[in-house]
């Protein structure tokens, strides 16, 4: 399983090799210890260039080294003697573990070094480019900055939607009717969000409790067993947060939707409806409609902003108007 450490005010996630083993379907060269305890900690990789003629002032440790075709060459042009010299200062370094791309067999200096230095060697079919995208793009996902917040995740239309709101105010329900129309659950309950880029988020559910609903007056449910494997999904990206409360006659809910409110989320923007709840309201169909709008939007149209403008209102009225909102997610 992925871990973390907790260095003060920082976390610092880790994988097991293990897991990068496996998703990447390495084989083992030299494998000096128990692949479940060597983790690995940095989102980034090595691919040595100056390093390999010795230049390693700003050389980072903590990355994993892939060597593909331009490296080999690379130190097939050196003499024995001097390509011992420099893999025994590049592994001296011991980095987590060392990928050959293309099936290369690795170089016997390069295993004399890896068994000195106690570093495992690994070998790939893929090519180097291939592996190290594939790489960087699992390790991200991995350890990438993380929270747990109450709510339902579901995808609708494609789009994702995170449900938050009070206990009880019909979150899971709202979350079974879209299932039986068609649409994905993700996470009910708890949603893991993960920042794997500096604009995407992406939720899924803890392991223990995927697929599960709770509904009240039935008890637990598996969505999966029930509706089939196309009504989950194990993780998805997060489009939009709406917010389910309970009707309030005193308050003004938004009835033109020039207001992008918005809240954020490890630090992204993400786009926030506040939808409220009475009887008699279709929640699932407000929910579909909201998601299709959503992408309408991202896409550069605004419906209220057509009708104002039919109506020949004064261009002013037309903008967009951009408030944050800070919910406890």
């Amino acid at each position: 399983m992925s871990g973390y450490e907790n260095h003060g005010a920082q976390t610092t996630y880790t994988v097991p090799l293990s897991k990068v083993m496996k998703e990447l379907s390495l084989r083992p060269v030299y494998m000096p210890v128990d692949p479940e305890k060597l983790l690995i900690s940095s989102r980034e990789v090595n691919r040595p260039g100056l390093e390999l003629n010795g230049f390693l002032d700003y050389f980072d440790s903590h990355r994993i080294l892939i060597m593909g075709n331009t490296e080999t060459a690379f130190l097939s042009s050196f003499s024995p003697e001097e390509r011992q010299v420099s893999l025994n200062k590049l592994l001296s370094k011991k980095s987590p573990a060392v990928i050959v791309a293309r099936d290369i067999e690795p170089m016997p200096e390069l295993l004399e070094a890896a068994q000195i230095y106690g570093v495992s060697v690994f070998s790939s079919s893929e090519p180097t480019s291939d592996l190290m995208a594939a790489l960087v793009s699992y390790v991200n996902v991995e350890l990438a900055p993380r929270i747990t917040r109450h709510g339902v995740l579901v995808e609708v239309y494609g789009e994702g939607i995170f449900l938050v709101g009070d206990s009880g105010v019909g979150k899971s329900e709202t979350a079974i009717e879209l299932i039986k129309r068609g649409h994905r659950l993700i996470a009910d309950d708890a949603v893991e969000i993960r920042r794997v880029s500096a604009k995407s988020l992406v939720g899924t559910s803890p392991e223990n409790i995927r697929h599960f609903i709770e509904l009240r007056g039935i008890g637990i449910i598996n969505a999966r067993r029930i509706f089939g494997m196309g009504a989950v999904k194990v993780t998805e990206k997060i489009d939009m947060v709406i917010s389910l409360e309970q009707w309030d006659s005193s308050k003004n809910y938004d009835r033109m939707g020039l207001e992008n409110d918005y809240t954020e989320i490890l630090g992204i923007r993400v786009p926030i409806l506040t939808i409220p709840v009475k009887p008699g309201r279709n929640l699932a169909v407000i929910i579909e409609v909201a998601a299709m709008n959503n992408r309408q939007k991202k896409m550069g149209y605004n419906a209220a902003q057509e009708l104002l403008s039919s109506l020949g209102l004064d261009s002013k009225m037309l903008e967009p108007t951009e408030k944050k909102l800070d919910f406890d997610l």
